[in-house]
């Protein structure tokens, strides 16, 4: 199926991933905010609030809540600040929150793989323009 709007197929498709995500994921009780959080976020890399947010396509005014969320959980912890700078916070994932990413990280390849793999290199390296040509917009 042809879609005329890119943007209404794009948010669909988003629907439809999420949906697939949160029941893959059902037993980690998480939400799909929660788990696309902890997709972004790697053992080996710290990141801002800000940085998360952007990754994650949500607003940093709405990341706190989600923060508290994952921290009381254990999953995440916050851990220092930048040049003495109380306002900006380093997050960073727990043991158990790299064993949750990890899992997390291994069903997204799993769908990705089975819903992509009988697309040609070229059809996915358009649907990347078309992603950063949306994600643009947004920066401008």
């Amino acid at each position: 199926m042809i879609y005329e709007s890119v943007l209404l197929g794009l948010q669909r498709a988003t629907h439809s991933t999420l949906r697939r995500l949160t029941t893959a994921l059902a037993d980690l009780n998480l939400t799909a905010s929660e788990i696309n959080a902890l997709a972004n976020l790697t053992n080996s890399e710290l990141r801002t609030v800000s940085q998360l947010a952007a990754a994650t396509g949500a607003k940093p005014s709405t990341m706190t809540s989600l923060l508290d969320r994952l921290e009381g959980r254990d999953l995440i912890m916050r851990c220092g600040e930048i040049d003495g700078d109380r306002r900006v916070v380093l997050i960073s994932l727990t043991k158990s929150g790299e064993a949750v990413a990890k899992a997390i990280r291994q069903v997204v390849a799993d769908q990705e793989k089975q819903a992509l793999s009988g697309l040609p290199k070229e059809a996915l390296a358009g649907f990347q323009q078309v992603l950063q040509a949306l994600i643009e917009v947004d920066h401008e």
